[in-house]
């Protein structure tokens, strides 16, 4: 069953980087189709100079046949012609139902996974995308009660899980909350399990202050917000613990100890990830009854039709999105 690529925001590099991806598919790359204007990845692949051969499908199902002598397209037309490097909120309308037909086929059971292209959210939002981010859409397209939905970054070596994310960082300390940290702890843990195989997972939590506070010196939120939250994912049997100085949190010793840390606010969790490893990022949400990640950088527009950006992320996405659904099948 073919992983779902969707094509994100066309004036960016996602379409570079399937085209890249589908011609290094021999390192271990999983059957894909992205959801994409065929006329648009082919005049691509002139540009780039790649030799790609685009086939244009009708169905999922025709992929994995396809996939090792062509890139499987299923077509989804845009408004407007495409310069790399300018995007055209006229576009957003086909870049919302390439998501929305990618979650379709997971859903149904068509794709074994949903990876996405990453989007331009201002651009997203001229266009009437209205709302923060790739996460909050996929949630929305559950029902009137989606699962709490959770971003988790992952590269070799770290996987973080912001509590706050797509906010102000005053908006973030304002808002945060210890029913948040713990519901997000108890779907990062669950997912470590289901999602990972960790028998025991082990959810290391960042402090929001400096220094974890210094015993409320430097602000009381790491006594009253986050270690009564910790408490209570203790008691819930999640083998968690902290507020611990995210200062000393990221160095070699210390991911050691811990498959997964709780961060406060976005840039508290990507920053050190980003650093570690900035090309393996992957950008994973828990807590869909789907599988879905996504590359961990934007859309590029400085690099686009250049052949100038690196696909390893996207790769790390799409071997990561097979690994999970894998596991999930094995634990149904």
């Amino acid at each position: 069953m073919p992983l779902a690529l969707t094509m994100g925001e066309p004036a960016g590099v996602g379409g570079d980087l399937a085209l890249m991806a589908w011609s290094r598919r021999g390192e271990g790359i999983p059957p894909f189709l992205i959801i994409d204007d065929p006329v648009r990845l082919a005049g691509l692949t002139r540009r780039l100079g790649l030799a790609v051969p685009v086939a244009e499908i009708a169905s999922a199902a025709e992929a994995a046949a396809i996939f090792p002598h062509a890139l499987p397209v299923l077509p989804q037309s845009l408004a407007k012609a495409v310069e790399p490097g300018h995007p055209d909120p006229a576009n957003v309308a086909a870049v919302t139902a390439s998501i929305r037909r990618a979650v379709a086929l997971a859903l149904a059971g068509e794709a074994a996974a949903l990876v996405t292209n990453p989007i331009h959210k201002q651009v997203m939002h001229r266009g009437g995308f209205a709302f923060p981010g790739h996460t909050e859409f996929l949630a929305s397209l559950l029902g009137e009660s989606p699962p709490r939905e959770v971003m988790m970054l992952a590269c070799p070596g770290l996987r973080v899980v912001p509590v706050t994310i797509h906010v102000s960082l005053a908006a973030a300390v304002a808002g945060l909350r210890a029913d948040d940290i713990v519901e997000i702890g108890m779907v990062t843990a669950k997912a470590l399990g289901q999602d990972f195989g960790i028998g025991r997972p082990r959810l290391a939590v960042a402090a929001l202050n400096p220094h974890a506070g210094e015993g409320g010196d430097m602000g009381r939120e790491d006594i009253d917000i986050v270690a009564p939250a910790v408490e209570r994912l203790r008691l819930a049997g999640i083998d968690a613990f902290g507020p611990l100085p995210a200062d000393t949190l990221f160095h070699a010793r210390a991911r050691q100890t811990y498959d997964a840390a709780l961060c406060m606010y976005h840039d508290q969790a990507l920053i050190p990830l980003k650093t570690i490893d900035f090309d393996r990022g992957v950008n994973i949400t828990l807590g869909l009854p789907f599988v879905r990640t996504s590359p961990d950088h934007g859309t590029a527009f400085d690099l686009a039709g250049t052949g100038g950006a690196s696909p390893d992320s996207l790769m790390a996405a799409l071997r990561a999105a097979a690994d999970i659904a894998a596991n999930r099948r094995k634990r149904r």
